[in-house]
């Protein structure tokens, strides 16, 4: 833009009334809102043991917006699982950028990481993770109580939590007392307890029957429906196929970024 053009410009900032700041609030809160969950730039990783390096990630770059359901697939060694340990901050990249919601967390030590992950990030595992000794209650309420929310808050909350995956009349039962379904959907309540702007699905339905599979990630449809963010770790093609984007790795690299009518399921 040439001096003269900038000028105007500055002139119709300078004219804008205040009448219009309301909107112009609207505005900033709506691109605010655009801003992607996921954004990876040149993201590197190296394993070092003694004169032997390893390129686990070599310079991946990807973008995923807000609402979006993500599968990403590769075999064994292709570095799908160090991408997930960056995406859930549950390692250090070597080198690159790695946004957050907007906040930069490529250079974060242990601590900070460990209360980004506590805040932003909810997380499901193949082996559920649940403690044994405790309720579903008492295992939802768990992130809140590493944030230092009050009880009677998080116990409501929880119990929130634990309704909307269709465990509201399960909350006093153990692990051991539920089947392996409702163990994942109580997992599943565990990672949206603190309204996380990632849901981080590794392998979900790696340990469950075809019934339970199914009931599983049609509650992921639901999270995707309700505009949450969803990655998803799979190595099934059944499961990926769920997702309205597919993310495939190789050799430590994005060989392919499927989304909609796109999408090829091998």
């Amino acid at each position: 833009m040439g001096l003269a053009a900038g000028s105007v410009a500055v002139r119709a900032v300078a004219v804008v009334s205040v009448a219009s700041a309301p909107m112009l609030e609207s505005a900033a809160h709506a691109a605010a809102d655009e801003l992607p969950v996921i954004e990876l730039n040149d993201v590197r990783k190296v394993y070092s043991t003694g004169q032997f390096h390893v390129e686990a990630l070599r310079g991946v770059s990807l973008s995923i917006p807000q609402g979006e359901y993500v599968a990403i697939m590769g075999p064994s060694g292709s570095g799908k699982s160090t991408l997930m340990n960056i995406l859930g901050c549950l390692d250090v990249l070597t080198s690159g950028r790695y946004l957050l919601a907007g906040e930069d967390v490529s250079m974060m030590d242990e601590v900070d990481l460990a209360d980004v992950r506590n805040r932003q990030i909810g997380f499901v595992f193949q082996h559920f993770n649940l403690l044994p000794s405790l309720t579903a209650m008492r295992n939802v309420e768990m992130p809140l109580a590493y944030a230092g929310v009050p009880r009677e808050r998080r116990r409501q909350e929880a119990q929130i939590a634990l309704e909307r995956v269709g465990l509201g009349d399960r909350v006093d039962h153990r692990p051991g007392e539920l089947s392996g379904g409702q163990q994942q959907r109580a997992a599943v309540a565990r990672a949206l307890v603190g309204d996380p702007a990632l849901v981080l699905a590794d392998e979900p339905t790696g340990n469950l029957d075809s019934s339970a599979t199914a009931d599983v990630l049609d509650l992921f449809d639901e999270l995707h429906q309700q505009r949450r963010t969803v990655v998803l770790i799979t190595h099934e093609a059944d499961v990926a196929k769920r997702a309205n984007r597919i993310i495939r790795v190789s050799d430590g690299a994005v060989a392919s970024d499927e989304s909609g009518a796109d999408r090829r399921i091998q």
